[in-house]
Parts: C-alpha cells; sequence; structure tokens
C-alpha cells in the first residue's frame, strides 16, 4: 500500500543559526517514515522564507542542491509568520495529501511528526500539536498565557489550550481552510471552524535550538489582540458597557449633588469634577481606540490585497526546472 504523500512547512525568518539543524532533524523523521512504510517516498520539507535579511534563503538553497527532501519558496518581502504559513500550506497543498507545519527553531518536538501521521492514517483530518507542559516558559508568560486562553474561551473564540502552529492537516482540510479569505489572518482561530475530525497529541516543547525568539512580548500582546478583534465583537460590547455604567454612576453623582444642594452642605467640588472629567474622558479615548481598531480591520479587508507575493517556488521539481530555463534563457539572451 502507497503511503500518503506528506509535506513539511517550515515558516523562517532570520533562522540561519538553525536551519542546518532543522533540516537534519527533519531529514531524519522523513527517511524514518519512508523506512516504515508510512508516507510516500515523494513526500517533501518545504521552507518558507518570508523575505529574511540573513543568509537563510542561501542556506535553504544549499539545502536543496545535497537534499532531496528539501525545497524552498522564497516571498518578496516579509509577510508576517502567519501569510507565510499560509503561503506554506497553499503551495503544498497541490502535491500533498497532508501537511504537517513546524516553526523552524525545534521548540516543537519532530519526533511527534510520527504520531502525527499515524493518527492522519487513522481517519483524523487535523491533528494538534499540544503541549503537555510549559516549563520551559517563566511565571509571567505561563500565566499571560493561560489568561489569553481563558480570555478566549470566554469571549466565544474556540481555540486549542497550549497549541501554536504545530500541527497536521489532511488535504479536504487544508481546502476548505482556503476558502477564509480574510486578510486579517489567525489561523489557531480559523482552523476549529474548518471542522472534520480532529484529534489532539500531547508533547514536551523544548528549548530553542539556536538563534532568538521572533516573538518578543510586544509581538505577542500585539498578536494576541489581533486574533481577538479577528474573531469578536466582544471588546466593544465591553465599552458599550462602560458606557452604560459611567451614565449610572453619572447619575448617581448627580443625584447626590442636588441632595447636597438641598441640604445647604455644598463644598468646592473641584477635585470629584476633575475625577469625573478624566474618567469619562479615559472611556471616550478607549471607546474610540476600540472601534478605530475594528475600522482599520475593515479598511485593510475591503482593500482586498495579496496576502503575500512569491519571489522564488522551487516547491516542485517542475517549477523548479523551469525557473532554471528562464534564467538560462535570460542568460543566452543576453
Amino acid at each position: 500500500m502507497k503511503g500518503p504523500v506528506l509535506t513539511i512547512v517550515v515558516p523562517c525568518y532570520n533562522e540561519e543559526e538553525v536551519l542546518p539543524e532543522t533540516s537534519k532533524q527533519l531529514s531524519a523523521v522523513l527517511t524514518k517514515l519512508i523506512d516504515d512504510y508510512l508516507i510516500s517516498r515523494e513526500s517533501k520539507i518545504l521552507f518558507v522564507d518570508d523575505g529574511s535579511k540573513d543568509r537563510t534563503w542561501a542556506l535553504i538553497e544549499k539545502e536543496m542542491a545535497i537534499n532531496p527532501f528539501v525545497k524552498g519558496l522564497k516571498l518578496a518581502r516579509n509577510a508576517g509568520h502567519q501569510n507565510a504559513l499560509l503561503a506554506g500550506l497553499e503551495t503544498a497543498a497541490t502535491q500533498s495529501d497532508c501537511v504537517v507545519s513546524i516553526d523552524a527553531d525545534l521548540q516543537d518536538d519532530v519526533k511527534v511528526i510520527r504520531t502525527f501521521v499515524e493518527k492522519y492514517r487513522d481517519g483524523f483530518d487535523v491533528v494538534y500539536g499540544v503541549r503537555d507542559k510549559r516549563e520551559t516558559d517563566t511565571f509571567f508568560k505561563r500565566a499571560t498565557a493561560l489568561g489569553f486562553y481563558r480570555l478566549m474561551n470566554k469571549i466565544g473564540i474556540n481555540l486549542i489550550p497550549n497549541h501554536a502552529d504545530f500541527r497536521l492537516m489532511s488535504k479536504r482540510a487544508l481546502n476548505e481552510l482556503f476558502k477564509y479569505k480574510e486578510t486579517n489572518l489567525f489561523l489557531r482561530g480559523l482552523i476549529p471552524l474548518v471542522g472534520f475530525p480532529t484529534t489532539k497529541v500531547f508533547y514536551d516543547r523544548k528549548e530553542r535550538f539556536a538563534g532568538e525568539s521572533k516573538y518578543p512580548l510586544k509581538k505577542m500582546l500585539a498578536f494576541a489582540f489581533d486574533g481577538i478583534t479577528s474573531f469578536s465583537i466582544t471588546p466593544i460590547r465591553f465599552v458599550t458597557f462602560l458606557g452604560f455604567l459611567a451614565v449610572i454612576i453619572s447619575a448617581m453623582a448627580g443625584g447626590y449633588a442636588i441632595f447636597q444642594e438641598l441640604a445647604g452642605h455644598t463644598e468646592s467640588g473641584w477635585t470629584s469634577i476633575m475625577i469625573s472629567i478624566w474618567f469619562v474622558g479615559g472611556l471616550q479615548l478607549l471607546a474610540a481606540g476600540i472601534i478605530g481598531e475594528y475600522i482599520g480591520k475593515i479598511y485593510r479587508e475591503v482593500k482586498r490585497r495579496p496576502r503575500y507575493a512569491i519571489e522564488v517556488n522551487a516547491y516542485s521539481n517542475m517549477a523548479l526546472g523551469k525557473q532554471r530555463l528562464e534564467v538560462l534563457t535570460n542568460t543566452v539572451g543576453k
């Protein structure tokens, strides 16, 4: 029985320090799976260079020259992690039965890919890699991550706790995912909407093999807020609630002021006036900011700009041969 064609998609942004080791470990995983007749010999590793400024693409080209598993996709500019991942998924889905996505930093356990494939062969279309523990994280990161997942659950966004972008998806699940055309991409929220049979595989996350994290606190907060505003209008409803609360408090304060006036106990109220002004002003700024965030998302969506641009597509041998022919033709023409 011929096994399914598997492609491992690896988004890369300035990953020159870790890329050779990532290629080595993933190639070993594919070799073992092929030897055990779990996947097809046509399976591949697709590195997606997301506009890196270092030698990432040069190393991908080097790996392609010496490693038959490795293919490359070079984006014309930095499109962001989610868009780079989507570019890899859309490219890989054309010739694959299933696709695994994994970050290049080797924090996710590559050995778990075998379990992913076994679950896929058992009939699951989506297999989520879920962290069993968060011992490698700081207390602050653990606390904020837990708070984020609880908040998302409270406002009705169905996320898989402790799951990032380490997962397997079947071809039909990917084709369903590609029907979602929004520009504000948050794959962790979109994929649970796809449906089809799903399961989880738990694993221990490792320390980063080399290099620095591409998601510092500022980026993580922006990513979390983007996910919330892409899937829920709860923040706007919360602002509405605050507005009603401010009106009630103001009415109570007004009633108290009238009572004091009638009782003849009026005093200068500079402090209370200033507090009220700052309170109401803060609510107005908060409301304007949140509404502006949603308007900004609408602005980006209606323009329908491409989410990424591909400069070099060396995923298939046919595509690579075509590009080499074009280079040769241009050289001869000159």
